[in-house]
């Protein structure tokens, strides 16, 4: 089999140390539209959230589903979507807390002899213990054919600055501290809270070829931020799943004049997992996100111009940052 995109997420991640409970609903719901059983995926949904007389939902890179109609629709059209003929699902990491599910997984989609690995985060919104009322799907749109590189925030923010950190925990909390401190991420702080061996990536394009025996330089990596978080673009965390040992976080970016005419920096929706080690410190951070792709964005293709898309979660200046001891 010749594999044309490659994903380390399973070769890396996958085995016992990140057990999978096969049974779940995500995880069934997922496996069934792999297989291309359609009536057996839309036996975990109903038409209507249970609460708010809302449609259920499916969000993707490439479309938003709703109604059992729409649920349909998608499942029929996620193999095609990609270009293959059949997929299968490898179940890497599952994160299931607060009335939520996450699901980190690397679909093979297959065309004749030729194999594309997609990594993906599928969050589920559950309904009951084998239901579901939503389901957001984030991998980076170069995975998919004719995926735009715009994904607009998929939350309506309360408020339009950071989020807080006090809602974290240990080290999740430390590094968010580090990374929204004022005037810029204080990198050090960042490195401290992290394992000797702490794995950065796992979900762009270019982590395809990431050895077991790799690892990012943390201190580079989070110096070419600083250059620009918190003052150009910041993110508020809008859904948080945490289970001691991963926490995964749906946000969405605030962006400030200076990121707009310095970096080009549009609002966007993106999602980050934190995984903790025994010794309490990060051993791994996996991140999907289109930051820095606007560039790529066709705006004739889009359901808004550029102008209207500078104006969501746009605010003139951050209005705060995190101090050195974590204080606003």
């Amino acid at each position: 089999m010749k594999i044309r995109k490659k994903s380390a997420l399973a070769r890396i991640y996958a085995g016992p140390e990140h057990p999978v409970l096969y049974t779940a609903p995500e995880v069934l719901f997922m496996a069934a539209v792999c297989r291309g059983d359609t009536e057996e995926a839309l036996r975990f949904f109903r038409d209507r959230k249970l609460f708010g007389d809302e449609p259920s939902v499916i969000d993707t890179p490439y479309g938003r589903f709703e109604g059992l109609s729409g649920i349909r629709e998608f499942a029929e059209g996620f193999i095609r979507q990609f270009g293959a003929d059949r997929a299968e699902m490898v179940p890497c990491i599952q994160t299931r807390a607060n009335g939520r599910a996450v699901l980190e997984a690397e679909i093979h989609f297959i065309s004749g002899d030729v194999m594309d690995q997609v990594p993906m985060f599928i969050v589920a919104d559950l309904r009951t213990a084998d239901t579901l009322d939503e389901i957001r799907i984030y991998c980076h749109y170069t995975y998919v054919p004719g995926a735009s590189a715009y994904r607009p925030p998929l939350f309506q923010s309360a408020h339009l600055e950071m989020g807080d950190p006090c809602v974290l925990t240990g080290a999740v909390r430390e590094y968010y501290e580090g990374l929204h401190h004022m005037p810029a991420v204080d990198v050090d702080r960042i490195v401290r809270c992290c394992g000797d061996k702490c794995r950065f990536g796992g979900y762009h394009p270019n982590d395809g070829d990431m050895r077991e025996d790799e690892y990012e330089d943390i201190p580079v990596v989070y110096a070419r931020m600083a250059e620009y978080i918190p003052r150009c673009v910041t993110m508020r965390y809008e859904t948080l799943v945490d289970d001691g040992k991963n926490c995964i976080i749906e946000w969405v970016h605030i962006v400030s004049r200076a990121g707009q005419e310095e970096r080009n920096r549009l609002a966007m929706s993106g999602i980050a997992a934190y995984e903790r080690g025994a010794d309490g410190k990060l051993c791994a951070i996996r991140i999907s996100d289109y930051a820095g792709c606007e560039g790529d964005i066709d705006w004739s293709r889009e359901n808004c111009t550029f102008e209207e898309a500078r104006k969501v979660n746009y605010v003139e200046d951050m209005p705060y940052g995190v101090g050195r001891k974590g204080q606003k």
